[in-house]
């Protein structure tokens, strides 16, 4: 059975790791966090599973940052520094994939994302994922 989902080209800032990626849902599933982590990263991401992420440079060019529980797995570029994608304290069979990296796709392109409730994390809370907010972009024209 062949896999039709659209497969897409990433990189980092400096181009040292690329990859391909298929989403989870497409980019139904953009969310940014309000954990202390996310909240200073910035980043707005994207749901993939972890078999759905292909490195075809520069993987080994990957550095690991972990906290806390030490569940989650946030990687960034060692060059430019540019975080690429996480594995999921919330669901680690997932990645969050951070969409500036994905060709063609700016966060701005999103007038409204959901920011999931990570200062009360569900892993800690035992209650499921809880949204705290939407954060909104409107362009001046």
């Amino acid at each position: 059975m062949s896999d039709e989902r659209q497969q897409y080209n990433a990189a980092c800032h400096c181009g040292s790791v690329r990859f391909r990626v298929r989403l989870a849902d497409e980019f139904n599933t953009i969310r940014r966090c309000s954990c202390s982590y996310c909240r200073m990263r910035g980043a707005v991401v994207v749901s993939a599973q972890l078999s759905d992420i292909e490195f075809v440079e520069g993987e080994g060019n990957l550095t690991l940052y972990q906290f806390n529980t030490r569940t989650a797995k946030h990687y960034f570029c060692k060059t430019c520094g540019i975080y690429t994608h996480h594995q999921r304290r919330s669901n680690p069979s997932l990645f969050g994939v951070n969409v500036a990296c994905i060709e063609g796709i700016s966060p701005f392109g999103f007038p409204e994302i959901q920011v999931m409730d990570g200062v009360n994390h569900p892993s800690d809370s035992g209650s499921g994922p809880r949204v705290a907010g939407i954060l909104r972009f409107e362009p001046k024209t």
